[in-house]
């Protein structure tokens, strides 16, 4: 049996090297990372995602699912890549508060259909995300103070297993199943749809607000100020931007889940700094959440890493001004708690984020800039040492990381004995595997 063999598997297009399309079907998000796999598989639906299983097991290959990229790390030469996007069915089923969702829906089409019923997803900042491949690494957003992690909002998964049987597991059917796949990533089952609870969303108002950089402390002791006091449905990131060609500048972005008034008396402290540039304050659709962070809707080379840090105050503040933000792009603060630190949430593997801070750090993938950019993170970073955690966000590891570095190790010795058990053959591979 052949990789060629693969192409008369499954209903949807099948691309091998040197096929026409065949790289731009490989190719990631993050235009930095390449995958060198040994085909890319397009499922037409959950039957065609057991079929191509059943052929990598019988043929002794492995695959990968990847909706759009997002997340890929660029570990997986000689796989079969499977895109999913074309399952991005999303039916929502407002009486019970659950939406089901396939394995390639983003969740700007989640929040577009829940958000005129009132209801909400937990989703992150940038909404041409897929659900399944956030949710299952336990997913980090805004509403993530308020709600926790997107993994506790699991309610059922459809999968196909190592064998290419067709399955739903939830708590009850299989508990350590469901246990792994909430927030301990794609190592264990390949996804076809999940099932997730929905909040209440009686409002939500929010924007961003800018500043010109000579502005960057009075914001840091704002944001300070606001994050300890901030009520759970309040979250509140700032940044330190260095956009290419543009001036250095600061920003607050802001989420809100509840009536505008409200939010407006919460963030009245932002009123006391002067000389803003522009402020898009206001009431804002659901569907439009994304236009908060303002993060890219395309693909782009870039480089990214994240920190959790164990605290902020004044010092911290003085390490992160004392340099320029160049040769990055941004240097991100986001505010957690809430929801995040408290155990028993039913996050799953995801478990619970104690750290109240998280740092981001991005800059430009180009060839010219990856060495300074990387460089510049470490910088940050050393700096920063004594408030930094030594974890990661799962979703949030980047090329050359592993999940070691997002698990406990009782956490990473449990997914690792499940993904023995359910998948001997490693049929399935994550972007960060557990065994990696």
């Amino acid at each position: 049996m052949t990789i060629n063999d693969v192409c008369g598997v499954i209903k949807g297009r099948v691309l091998l090297p040197g096929d026409d399309g065949f790289e731009q079907a490989a190719t990631a998000w993050n235009l930095t990372v390449r995958q060198p796999v040994a085909a890319v598989a397009e499922a037409a639906d959950a039957d065609d995602v057991a079929a191509l299983v059943r052929y990598a097991r019988r043929a002794g290959m492995t695959v990968t699912a990847q909706p759009s990229g997002h997340g890929a790390s660029g570990d997986v030469e000689g796989l079969i890549l499977l895109r999913t996007g074309l399952l991005n069915e999303v039916e929502v089923h407002e009486q019970e508060r659950v939406v089901r969702v396939g394995a390639g829906a983003t969740w700007g089409q989640v929040l577009t259909a829940t958000g005129p019923l009132g209801l909400t997803g937990l989703a992150g900042s940038a909404l041409g995300v897929g659900v399944t491949g956030y949710t299952l690494g336990g997913g980090v957003g805004w509403f993530s103070r308020r709600h926790g992690l997107a993994s506790g909002s699991v309610r059922a998964v459809e999968i196909v297993d190592a064998d290419g049987v067709p399955g739903r597991v939830t708590a009850e059917s299989d508990p350590e199943l469901f246990w792994a796949l909430r927030g301990g990533g794609g190592d264990f089952a390949l996804v076809t749809a999940l099932e997730l609870g929905l909040y209440p969303a009686p409002g939500l108002y929010g924007g961003r607000v800018i500043w010109p950089e000579r502005r960057a402390r009075e914001v840091y002791e704002a944001f300070l100020e606001i994050t300890a006091e901030a009520p759970r449905e309040l979250s509140v990131w700032v940044n330190r931007l260095q956009p290419p060609g543009a001036p250095p500048m600061v920003t607050l972005d802001l989420a809100y889940l509840g009536e505008a008034g409200q939010g407006e008396d919460l963030l009245v402290r932002i009123d006391k700094i002067e000389g803003a540039i522009s402020d898009s304050r206001g009431v804002v659709p659901l569907a439009d959440l994304g236009a908060i962070a303002a993060e890219p809707t395309a693909p782009a080379p870039s480089i990214a890493r994240a920190e959790l840090l164990t605290g902020l105050d004044a010092d911290a503040v003085e390490l992160l001004l004392a340099k320029p933000v160049a040769p990055l792009v941004n240097v991100q603060i986001r505010h957690l708690g809430g929801a995040l630190a408290e155990p028993g949430g039913g996050a799953g593997a995801g478990g619970v984020v104690a750290e109240p801070y998280l740092l981001g750090l991005v800059g430009l993938g180009l060839p010219h800039a990856a060495d300074a950019t990387r460089a510049k993170q470490a910088e940050v970073v050393a700096d920063l040492e004594s408030y930094v955690a030594g974890r990661k966000p799962y979703t949030l590891l980047t090329p050359g990381e592993t999940a070691a570095e997002s698990f406990s190790g009782g956490t990473l010795a449990r997914l690792r004995e499940i993904k023995r058990a359910r998948d001997p053959h490693n049929v399935f591979r994550a972007n960060y595997p557990v065994l990696g």
